[in-house]
């Protein structure tokens, strides 16, 4: 207890506040003594018999050693006051209840005497008096806060979404802390009983169909949502409230910080587009679809992109025996080498540089380190780039998935996923026409092969490199205008751990040859996406933002298909997660159709979307 203590007067302005804590206390003591004869005499200290006081004024240096043990047995000399909640509270009460009977108890012992109302009043004078020198300061903090923010030119008035727990910690911080300036002025709880009640003497107006009036009325500039577990409906529901407020928009990110205590303003995020998604994210039972990662040696291709990286963070937290990563791009294959080793000091990682595109490179890799398992996420992915340099596209993308998958074949690689794209099907772009010449290329491996080829085929991930997100927010940020190709454009979106744990699935349930596929739920208007980012950033669209429609880029369509026609669709175990049925193809001309693919490719010659288009019968080009 007292180690503690002593450890803890290290820090000087530690020191300072316990010594000061501590004489507030022996002061409190001897005024409580003193005023609880005092009282019981009727307030005139010539009735006080000369015992009585000989008995307290002896018993005072014994009663205030006993009582500091108590209290800082009760660790009242180790909070922190300026946050101090019920248990604080309740520990001082206990502290002072234990030290008034010790009082009598030790005071009996040793033969003293006291009239027995004293023990009484002692202790309903000193607990209100250690209360105030306590609680003093946190009232004069908050107090201090209040004018602070009344006297500011411009606070930043706030609404707080949910009157609960979380909402309760997020208002104290803000009604406490002298960094900010937003200025609480209403609550919004959809629990009918909370109508027209206060917290923290801040009015609960009513339910979310108030918030629009709530905003006008209050003339509110800022919304905070302090709920930490809501189901994305609900959310979408909410937020679709708030979007058109005008207001900016602030979030709790989820439920754990309730759990571990760390709701704060410093917790508190931007309103994300996926969470206007409106759907369950895709959820998998990681645990044991990544049981056949552990003790494997894990080989990840374009292991510094979006969707690479983040198989890397995943891989790595279920103990692989290697974890390879390998990229052309330093910058960003650096900061995932940091990352890993900062928080997976135990990994055995080896990060390479490399191209896909490098026969020898990657086979001496292969023969190097024998990889098991091969995540395949090297690619050129950026359709307009792609359309301008067509030949890089499939030099990158189709001929980098060949040495690759090669290479695992012929040293006995277990499972080759390659990641695949829906701008695969009825392609429009040589970028979609070169990932479906990667599945071919993984199909017809898989004939021949012990390796088992699979591919996995997914949307837009939302905060991708090279996704509209990013691009939307800086033009935001910059102060417009915001680009949409056409205002009728649509895709799929999904978040990047979402993609991730699709190919993770895929890994688990592959048996060779087939192409995965998310149920991705409904897709989303670009043209809303965009106007959505200008709304939760408290702009209004086309006036303080503007939107202009550039129209469709070379090689874009207004909407992509998860699956061809002719694929179908076959159920795994999982509700989200469908397998299409393979194309048939002739996979001997196939491969006489990659020579010359090849050839043209690295002549860098005219004809190059010819020769897609005559291995994919279903791409279409301008």
């Amino acid at each position: 207890m007292w180690e503690k203590t002593i450890r803890g007067l290290k820090n000087p302005k530690k020191r300072i506040r316990v010594s000061l804590l501590i004489l507030y206390d022996i002061l409190v003591i001897g005024i409580s003594e003193y005023m609880a004869l005092l009282i019981r005499f009727e307030f005139r200290p010539g009735m006080i018999k000369k015992v009585f006081l000989e008995s307290m004024i002896q018993y005072t240096p014994v009663n205030i050693g006993c009582t500091l043990v108590i209290f800082a047995l009760f660790s009242l000399y180790e909070s922190l006051w300026r946050y101090a909640s019920v248990t604080e509270l309740l520990n001082l009460t206990l502290a002072c209840i234990v030290s008034s009977m010790l009082q009598l108890v030790g005071m009996y012992m040793m033969g003293y005497h006291l009239p027995r109302s004293y023990y009484i009043l002692y202790l309903l004078i000193l607990l209100p008096l250690m209360m105030a020198g306590r609680f003093s300061y946190r009232l004069l903090r908050i107090f201090k806060q209040r004018v602070y923010t009344d006297r500011l030119e411009k606070p930043i008035i706030t609404m707080v979404i949910e009157a609960g727990d979380a909402g309760t910690l997020i208002i104290k911080e803000l009604q406490s802390s002298y960094h900010l300036s937003n200025k609480v002025v209403c609550i919004i709880d959809d629990n009918p009983q909370k109508k027209n009640t206060k917290l923290l003497g801040i009015p609960i107006v009513g339910g979310r169909e108030e918030i629009l009036n709530a905003v006008k009325h209050y003339k509110v500039q800022e919304i905070i949502v302090a709920i930490p577990t809501m189901h994305p409906k609900d959310k979408k529901e909410l937020l679709e409230c708030c979007k058109d407020s005008g207001c900016k928009l602030r979030i709790l990110p989820g439920v754990y910080q309730l759990i571990n205590e760390e709701v704060s303003i410093a917790k508190l995020r931007e309103v994300e587009i996926e969470d206007l998604l409106g759907r369950d994210p895709v959820e998998t039972n990681l645990e044991s679809v990544l049981q056949y990662v552990q003790n494997k040696r894990v080989l990840i291709t374009g292991g510094g992109g979006s969707i690479g990286s983040e198989l890397c963070r995943q891989i790595a937290a279920h103990h692989p025996a290697l974890l390879i990563v390998v990229d052309i791009y330093e910058n960003s294959v650096y900061d995932i080498q940091q990352e890993l080793k900062r928080d997976y000091p135990e990994l055995n990682l080896v990060v390479l540089i490399g191209s896909v595109r490098n026969t020898h490179r990657i086979n001496s890799i292969f023969e190097k380190y024998h990889p098991e398992l091969v995540y395949h996420a090297a690619a050129h992915k950026h359709v307009p780039l792609m359309e301008s340099s067509p030949n890089e596209a499939i030099k990158n993308n189709v001929f980098g998935t060949l040495n690759t998958a090669k290479a695992a074949s012929e040293n006995g690689c277990r499972r080759f996923i390659l990641i695949s794209t829906d701008k695969a099907v009825n392609p429009t772009n040589i970028m979609g026409a070169s990932k479906r010449i990667c599945e071919m290329i993984i199909q017809t491996l898989n004939m021949t092969s012990k390796t088992e080829f699979v591919a996995v085929r997914f949307g837009n991930v939302l905060g991708s490199n090279g996704s509209v997100i990013p691009l939307f927010r800086k033009q935001i940020e910059e102060g417009g205008p915001v680009t949409v190709t056409d205002k009728n454009i649509i895709r799929y979106f999904m978040t990047i751990p979402e993609a991730v744990s699709l190919v993770l699935q895929a890994g688990a349930y592959a048996k060779g040859g087939e192409i995965f596929v998310l149920d991705m739920g409904e897709p989303m208007r670009i043209d809303d996406l965009a106007r959505n980012l200008i709304k939760l950033s408290g702009l209004k669209p086309d006036e303080d933002i503007k939107i202009e429609y550039t129209g469709l880029r070379p090689g874009e369509k207004l909407y992509e298909e998860l699956l061809m026609a002719e694929e179908g669709l076959q159920k795994t175990a999982h509700e989200k997660i469908f397998i299409g049925k393979p194309l048939e193809f002739d996979r001997e001309e196939f491969l006489k159709q990659l020579q010359e693919l090849k050839k043209e490719a690295y002549q860098d010659g005219e004809h190059i979307r010819e020769s897609v288009r005559a291995i994919v019968s279903t791409y279409r080009y301008q």
